[in-house]
């Protein structure tokens, strides 16, 4: 039976290449390959099973790949890794993976145990346990805990890794969950403690309260013992929304607080609310300035707009008075430089501790509230690496900073803000790999419009310059995120290990130089994006530091987007092109999974203007018969509920479709992320390196 339905379905397909081919040759119509878009549908997912059928004995059966496997699943289990800690009700949380708990497990330590080389924990969660017991693959999403002392928390749990999530509260004092206590069911959806009896939650109400793209914009309030059927509206953004609207509750370390409710009219901007008892007021603030946190009755704004005299990328301060009447006079508290901008915003007791990048290399500072303005101090850390705050709270002005670099294994150091002094390291996780010989440098690529694009390159010292390094390429492009040096084990070992090289691309889209230089790759200005990527490869090949023939790239979500477009525009370029969770119908994507909240990233196709742009830049769209294209793998998950597995689907039935050469494979779980367990992460980092290495270093 089996047999005859996969047999109906392939005759299926094969009317659907024929109405296909059509459809390419009138260059408009229906898109025949819509019937891939039904995620969960029986015929989809036969299409599927089928497509990894055909690719995973190619790329499994390659000896290579076991060792990757075992060595990826080694790095991901191991026990000596940095267990990273929250600080919480006087205790240091942490959530765990390892061999023995897969899914995880939530537990504590004391401050004095966690500085010992084997902390002795407390298990009060073990989602592997709780999965057996339930019948689900439950993945972890965080907790928000109520302060002050009753430890009480929301514990946030995803079925096989969607964005969905259930909540559901949780004693930390007896290690169970709430009997009777609060239990949101599954929905895209955010939720703050008011106080431990009552909570501000947007979510799924009903028929009429998720945008377009999926996303809640009516904020209620929940009583403890009250069914949600009567909770009791407090806010309500517009279905017109693109990402949703949410209640933050924000303190500080004297008691102070503020209730913010944040309205997303775009992705990026959108409305900032007060509310009280009393009823709630708008501030009168850019719309890409929102509320990061509070220090001494200072509330802390972030703006990606210029705001009066505070330049767009900055920090500003606002007494609590001020902003509660809707007085806004902002004060500087710190204006990044045009090579500068600020990646991390974090509060302790007296004092914020600011995180920011200068020309992608991190620094941090402690900025301290007093009668004449802010004073700063600089924290004196490691140069040429990437910088994070792991932990802080609002009781102390003890932190925890990380440090990490290409060849720098994640150091993790006390950071005492009072004094603006780190270290010495509390813990180091142990070299992952053998850099032995590698060094890393920085480089500038001049893009087509004259802009400097810079990118690190990590490689064996004394390499000969004639193209023939073996190397991979990253780069994202988009949201304006920065791409920052890290410690990658995995591709270490997998990789760098093996004599390949390693190159991260800081293109324009991104946040490494600040809002600037993220506007400047926006809706139709985004081809500078493609060109700056483009850019770099060619400066690579250029220098001789590998060539056409040797060079792979990768990038999932936007930037997998960013690899589709690359596919299409310099098929000369590469040699492979690893293509992972991506957009890649652009014409389409508003009407797939949440792809109508990131219009203004992208634009629009209801804009003439923009939908010719994204017509012109769209992969699925600009496939060519006959192009001598590189063999692409493509991998997505079937839990994705954010970009959605459809676009990599359609993307490699229309490659079919032209006769010409993929690899495509779809994981049943993991969500956008793909990490639903140990297993899986390390399971497609193997693929992938297989792959690699099959393209560019051979047989082995």
């Amino acid at each position: 039976m089996a047999r005859k339905r996969i047999g109906w379905w392939l005759a299926g397909a094969a009317l659907t290449l024929a109405a296909g081919a059509a459809w390419a040759q009138r260059g408009v119509g229906a898109d025949p390959y819509v019937w891939l878009e039904d995620k969960d549908g029986a015929r989809a997912q036969a299409w599927v099973a089928a497509e990894n059928a055909r690719t995973l004995p190619r790329l499994q059966s390659d000896p290579r790949y076991a060792r990757f496997h075992a060595e990826a699943v080694a790095i991901a289990a191991a026990k000596d890794r940095i267990p990273m800690p929250t600080q919480l009700y006087g205790r240091i949380y942490n959530f765990w993976r390892d061999a023995d708990h897969p899914q995880g497990i939530w537990r504590w330590t004391n401050a004095a145990d966690y500085a010992q080389p084997q902390p002795r924990w407390t298990t009060v969660l073990d989602l592997d346990a709780l999965s057996k017991a339930e019948g689900k693959k439950w993945v972890w999403k965080g907790a928000t805990c109520l302060q002050p002392e009753e430890r009480l928390c929301l514990v946030a749990l995803s079925e096989g890794g969607e964005d969905a999530i259930s909540y559901r509260e949780f004693d930390l004092a007896n290690g169970q969950f709430v009997a009777g206590g609060f239990s949101l069911s599954k929905s895209k959806q955010g939720a703050s403690w008011l106080d431990k009896d009552t909570l501000l939650v947007s979510r799924d109400w009903g028929a009429g309260t998720m945008t377009a793209s999926s996303y809640p914009f009516v904020v209620k309030m929940v009583r403890r013992r009250q069914p949600l059927s009567a909770a009791t509206e407090v806010f309500r953004g517009q279905p017109s929304d693109q990402l949703g609207t949410y209640a933050s509750v924000i303190t500080d370390g004297q008691g102070h607080r503020l209730v913010a409710i944040t309205r997303r009219t775009t992705f990026f901007g959108g409305e900032t609310h007060v509310w009280t008892p009393a009823g709630t007021r708008r501030l009168d603030v850019p719309a890409r300035t929102f509320p990061e946190g509070m220090v001494h009755g200072q509330v802390l704004f972030r703006t990606s707009d210029a705001w009066g005299k505070v330049p767009a990328g900055a920090i500003a301060s606002v007494p609590l008075a001020d902003v509660e009447k809707g007085t806004l006079n902002p004060t500087i508290v710190f204006a990044p430089d045009p090579r500068q901008s600020v990646d991390e915003v974090v509060t302790t007791r007296d004092r914020l501790v600011l995180i920011y990048n200068d020309n992608v290399r991190g620094r941090a500072a402690v900025y301290t509230p007093g009668e004449d303005g802010w004073t700063t101090r600089a924290i004196v850390l490691p140069d040429n690496a990437a910088l994070g705050v792991a932990s802080a709270d609002d009781k102390s002005d003890h932190a925890y900073v990380t440090v990490t670099g290409f060849l720098t294994p994640t150091t993790l150091l006390p950071l005492d803000a009072a004094t603006a002094t780190a270290g010495p390291a509390v813990k180091t996780l142990p070299a992952k790999f053998d850099a032995t010989g590698l060094v890393v440098e920085q480089h500038q690529a001049t893009s087509t419009d004259g802009t400097k694009v810079p990118y690190f390159i990590v490689h064996k010292q004394g390499i000969s310059r004639d193209g023939s390094t073996p190397t991979i390429m990253t780069a994202y492009g988009g949201f304006e995120l920065p791409m920052l040096p890290s410690y990658s084990a995995i591709t270490g070992k997998l990789w760098l290990e093996q004599g390949g090289s390693y190159v991260l691309a800081n293109i324009r889209g991104g946040g490494e130089f600040g809002p600037a230089w993220h506007d400047a790759g926006r809706k139709t200005k985004r081809q500078v994006i493609y060109d700056d990527f483009a850019a770099v490869a060619k400066d690579l090949i250029a220098r001789r530091f590998t060539s056409a023939a040797k060079l792979g790239i990768y990038g999932g979500s936007n930037g997998g987007l960013l690899m589709g477009v690359e596919f299409n525009q310099h098929p000369e370029l590469w040699r492979a092109v690893t293509i992972q969770v991506p957009l890649l119908d652009m014409l389409r994507y508003e009407q797939i999974a949440a792809g109508a909240s990131w219009v203004d990233e992208y634009g629009s196709v209801t804009v003439p203007e923009e939908r010719a742009f994204l017509r012109r830049i769209s992969p699925y769209h600009n496939i060519r018969r006959g192009v001598a294209y590189p063999e692409p793998y493509i991998w997505t998950t079937t839990k994705d509920d954010r970009v959605g597995p459809q676009h990599a689907r359609k993307f490699a039935a229309r490659l079919k479709e032209y006769g010409l050469p993929y690899l495509f494979y779809e994981d049943t779980a993991g969500g956008h992320s793909g990490d639903a367990d140990i297993e899986q992460g390390a399971r497609l980092q193997a693929l992938q390196m297989t792959y690699f290495a099959q393209k560019l270093i051979g047989p082995r």
